[in-house]
C-alpha cells in the first residue's frame, strides 16, 4: 500500500523539473550538457524530500534515468498514488469559516480532485466576491473572503508565479495595531489567478499564499 508523501505543489514541482529534463533531451546535443540538466533535476527533486531514505527517494531520483516522452508520463503516473489529498472538507465546514456570510455561495465539492488541490477557491459573481479555504498548520481550516475585481489582463500570479488571467483579490486584514481606533481598517491585497483549478496545476511553492493568509488573518 502506498503512503501519500507529496503535496499538490511538491508534484507540480516535479512535474516542471520532469518538463526541464525532457525539453533538453529534444533540444540539446551536448551530452555534458543534458547529464547536467539529469543530474540538476534529481537534485532539486531529492531536496524536496531530504528525510527519504527508502524505495521513494530511488523512485523520485530516476528522473534523471528518463528518455523518452513515454517515460516521462509513465514516471509522474507512478507518483501519482503517493499525492496527499487537499484535507476532507464538508460544505457544512466552509459555512462555520464565513459566519457572517448567511448567503454563502458554496463550491461544487463533488466536482473537484483534491489530489491536486494546494487550496480551495470559488467566486461568487453576484456579490463580486471570492472565497479562499487553506489548511493551516494543526489541521484546521482558515477562510478569507474578499472582494472581487478582474484585472482584464494577464500577469503574474501572486500564489502560482505563472502568468495568467488575474484577478484582484481584496480582504480586510484581522491585523489590528496596539491602541488602535473603533473605526480602524485596512485592506490587504493582491493579483491571483481567476481560475483557481489553473493556478492549483500552476502552484509550485505554497510559501506566498501563506504569508499573504498570515497578513489578513494575523
Amino acid at each position: 500500500m502506498c503512503e501519500p508523501f507529496i503535496r499538490n505543489h511538491e508534484y507540480n514541482f516535479i512535474k516542471k523539473q520532469a518538463d526541464y529534463v525532457l525539453y533538453a533531451l529534444r533540444t540539446v546535443g551536448d551530452p555534458k550538457v543534458l547529464e547536467s540538466v539529469r543530474l540538476n533535476a534529481q537534485a532539486k527533486v531529492a531536496e524536496l524530500f531530504p528525510d527519504l531514505r527508502d524505495h521513494r527517494r530511488t523512485m523520485l531520483e530516476s528522473i534523471s534515468d528518463l528518455r523518452t516522452a513515454e517515460d516521462f508520463q509513465k514516471y509522474l503516473q507512478a507518483l501519482e498514488p503517493y499525492l496527499i489529498e487537499f484535507p476532507a472538507i464538508t460544505n457544512k465546514q466552509i459555512q462555520k469559516l464565513f459566519p457572517k456570510n448567511k448567503k454563502l455561495k458554496l463550491p461544487d465539492l463533488a466536482q473537484v480532485d483534491f489530489r491536486y488541490v494546494s487550496y480551495l477557491s470559488w467566486i461568487d459573481i453576484s456579490t463580486n466576491k471570492m472565497f479562499i479555504v487553506y489548511p493551516a498548520a494543526g489541521g484546521q481550516f482558515v477562510g478569507l473572503e474578499g472582494r472581487f475585481t478582474a484585472n482584464n489582463k494577464k500577469s503574474y500570479c501572486f500564489a502560482c508565479n505563472r502568468i495568467e488571467e488575474l484577478a484582484l483579490f481584496s480582504a480586510v486584514s484581522k491585523k489590528r495595531p496596539a491602541n488602535a481606533s473603533p473605526d480602524y481598517y485596512k485592506s490587504v491585497g493582491n493579483y491571483i489567478c481567476m481560475n483557481g483549478h489553473e493556478c492549483n496545476k500552476n502552484m509550485t511553492d505554497v510559501s506566498s499564499l501563506e504569508k499573504f493568509i498570515d497578513s489578513v488573518l494575523g
